[in-house]
């Protein structure tokens, strides 16, 4: 009887470990996939490793060693002219995952001088996710539904220049880095209710072409919506701003911040 128990225990104490492993995922695994042709779609797991999804080491492959920049272009920005490309043309969907390492569709390699992006063709969800490391999507293009709700950015974390086709939400969301949106585009109502901005948030030049809800958002730091543009429903009921809001140049409707405040009293 005893060794029944000290066998159900050993397969007890295996069955966990295997289901524990099971929880883990290499990201190199999931870039294989995702070149293979095949949808990525995981629940409740930790991805360890880089996640490139610019695959910058495989396009380097194919590029001259050096990028060289002409005397006359100094101190312009090459940084577009020098943009590598990598389109993802899988669903992609991460549901209640931690993500150990960095997370990149965006990688300025000094040695070579390229900056390496990576855009969205399908569906793309990052939902109640957690970035421990960077996540950085500055120039991504998502061409269908996004959605980036209940995840919070531990680290350094950009959207600058991103562009958002269709659905797109950041509702309930945490940065505790710096959040950069600067440049950004919505063509969709996009809402980042209920979400803590622990330092400072940058909207300046960004594009809301359909709505935008800030709905008992808290901002600890600074906001930034210098020139930003909004068309469509503005919602900051219930905002909370700890220090300065820069709204010079800022439109709403048509409206400066300022007039769209008074008209709403």
């Amino acid at each position: 009887m005893k060794n029944k128990f000290t066998l159900l225990g050993i397969c007890l104490f295996l069955s966990a470990t295997i289901s524990f492993a099971q929880k883990t995922v290499e990201a190199s695994d999931i870039m294989k996939d995702i070149k293979n042709g095949k949808s990525i779609s995981y629940n409740n797991v930790t991805i360890v490793g880089t996640l490139d999804f610019t695959y910058m080491d495989e396009a380097l492959e194919k590029l001259p060693k050096k990028k060289k920049s002409s005397w006359f272009n100094w101190g312009s920005n090459n940084n577009y002219s020098n943009q590598i490309k990598k389109m993802i043309d899988v669903k992609i969907s991460f549901t209640n995952c931690t993500f150990k390492d960095d997370v990149l569709a965006y990688i300025p390699d000094e040695d070579s001088g390229y900056t390496f992006t990576a855009s969205f063709e399908d569906i793309t969800i990052f939902k109640d996710c957690n970035f421990e490391r960077k996540a950085m999507f500055k120039y991504s293009r998502f061409e269908r539904d996004a959605d980036f709700s209940g995840s919070s950015f531990d680290d350094d974390s950009t959207f600058k220049y991103a562009k958002f086709d269709k659905d797109i939400s950041f509702q309930n969301t945490v940065f505790d880095e710096i959040a950069t949106f600067k440049y950004a585009t919505f063509n969709k109502n996009v809402s980042f209710s209920n979400s803590i901005f622990k330092d400072s948030a940058i909207f300046k030049y960004t594009k809301f072409h359909d709505g935008v809800s800030f709905n008992s958002s808290k901002f600890e730091e600074d906001l930034n919506i210098k020139y930003m543009k909004v068309d469509g429903s503005f919602d900051i009921s219930n905002m909370d701003v700890a220090y300065e809001i820069d709204s010079k140049y800022t439109k709403i409707n048509g409206k400066s911040f300022s007039k769209y405040l008074v008209d709403k009293k």
